[in-house]
C-alpha cells in the first residue's frame, strides 16, 4: 500500500513511519513545515511533501495515487486551535472523496460520558474533527486515545517533568478522574491495523492498555519507574484554571497545550467497553508499568528520537559535571529553557 500520512513529523507520526515502513508499505511523509528528511532515520526512505490541511491545493497534490490516509494533525499548541482544525478537517475528507482513496483514519481523543457542553475544549474539537472525517466516502475510522506513554509524548513530558522537579506534589481533590493510558508501541500497533487490516475497521474504536488508574496513580508509577521518592498531597481549594497555568508554569510544554490537557482531566478518560480495539494478532498490550519502565529508560519506541521536539529534552548544561538532585537538575533545567526562550 502506498500510505499518505499528514503529521509525519509530530510524535506518534515520526514513529508510525518507520512501523509502516517494517511492514513492507510505501510511505508519504507530509507535515506543514518545508521537509528535512535529515532529522529522520527514515528520511530517505520516504516522499516527502509539504502540506497545509487547509490548503486544499497542498491537499489534493499529497493525495494523488495513495491508498490510505493517516490523519494526525492537531494545533492545539495554540490558542483559538478548534477553527484551523475545524477547517483542515473538511478540507481533508472533501479531497479523500473526490480522490476516491478507499481508507482513511484519524487519531482522536478519548471521548468522556458526559454532556457534549461539559467537553473542555480540547476533547470538543477533537470530537468535531473526529465526525468530520467519518463523514467521508473512505472506509473511515478514529482511533480514540488518551494518555500516550513514551518519551517525547505531552502528555507523559507533563508527567515526568512535574514528577521529577516536584518532591513535594500537590494534587487538586478534583483531580480523582480515571485514565487508560496506552504505550506508543501499542498506539502504532493499532494505527498499522487500522491502516491495513481487511476488512477495514470503521467508526469510532477507544484504543487503551490494560490499566485503567487515577491520575495521581500516574504520577506515582512515573516516580516508581525512575526511582524517585516523592510524596503526593491533596489540596482542597485549586480552581482549574489556577492549575492548568501553574502546571505550565512548571513544565516546558507550550503553554496553551498544556491548559487545554489539564482542563481535560475533570472527568474520567476511559475505553467503551463495547467500543474498544482488540489486537488482531492476540498479543498482549503493555501495562502501565511496563510503557513507564520503558519510556524511563529509553526502550523501543517508548525512548527519545533524536527528531522529538527540544522541549522534551534535558537542558541543564552548567550541572553536566556537577552531583545534584535530579529535582534540581529539573529547575535548572526549565530555567535553562524559559531562558532559551526570550
Amino acid at each position: 500500500m502506498r500510505i499518505l500520512v499528514l503529521g509525519a513529523t509530530g510524535y506518534v507520526g515520526s514513529r508510525l513511519v518507520p512501523a509502516l515502513l517494517d511492514e513492507g508499505h510505501a510511505v508519504v511523509a507530509a507535515s506543514s513545515s518545508e521537509p528535512a528528511p535529515e532529522r529522520f532515520d527514515w528520511g530517505a526512505s520516504v516522499d516527502w511533501v509539504r502540506c497545509d490541511v487547509t490548503s486544499r491545493a497542498d491537499v489534493d497534490a499529497a493525495l494523488v495515487d495513495v491508498d490510505a490516509v493517516c490523519y494526525l494533525v492537531h494545533s492545539f499548541d495554540r490558542r483559538g486551535f478548534a477553527g484551523p482544525d475545524r477547517v483542515g478537517a473538511e478540507v481533508v475528507r472533501r479531497g479523500v472523496d473526490a480522490a476516491s482513496v478507499p481508507r482513511l483514519v484519524y487519531l482522536s481523543g478519548l471521548v468522556p460520558d458526559v454532556p457534549r457542553a461539559e467537553l473542555s475544549a480540547h476533547i470538543a474539537s477533537r470530537l468535531e474533527v473526529e465526525e468530520e472525517l467519518l463523514r467521508s466516502t473512505a472506509a473511515s475510522v478514529a482511533l480514540r486515545a488518551g494518555v500516550i506513554i513514551g518519551a517525547g509524548s505531552t502528555s507523559f513530558e507533563v508527567v515526568r517533568q512535574l514528577s521529577t522537579l516536584l518532591v513535594v506534589q500537590p494534587v487538586p481533590s478534583w483531580l480523582r478522574s480515571r485514565v487508560q493510558p496506552i504505550a506508543v508501541t501499542d498506539a502504532v500497533r493499532a494505527l498499522v491495523e487500522a491502516l491495513t487490516c481487511d476488512p477495514p475497521m470503521t467508526g469510532a474504536l477507544d484504543i487503551g492498555g490494560p490499566d485503567v488508574i487515577r491520575y495521581p496513580r500516574l504520577l506515582a508509577a512515573h516516580a516508581r519507574a525512575a526511582q524517585l521518592l516523592r510524596v503526593r498531597v491533596p489540596v482542597l481549594l485549586a480552581p482549574t484554571v489556577l492549575v492548568a497555568a501553574g502546571t505550565a508554569g512548571l513544565v516546558r510544554a507550550p503553554f496553551w497545550t498544556v491548559t487545554a490537557l489539564v482542563a481535560s482531566l475533570r472527568h474520567d478518560m476511559v475505553c467503551r467497553p463495547s467500543a474498544t480495539w482488540v489486537p488482531a494478532s492476540g498479543d498482549a498490550l503493555l501495562t502501565v508499568r511496563e510503557g513507564m519502565e520503558r519510556a524511563v529508560h529509553g526502550i523501543g519506541l517508548e525512548g527519545p528520537m533524536p527528531s522529538d521536539p527540544d522541549w522534551t529534552r534535558q537542558h541543564a548544561p552548567l550541572l553536566d559535571a556537577v552531583p545534584a538532585p535530579r529535582s534540581v537538575r529539573a529547575g535548572v533545567s526549565l530555567a535553562w529553557h524559559r531562558l532559551r526562550s526570550f
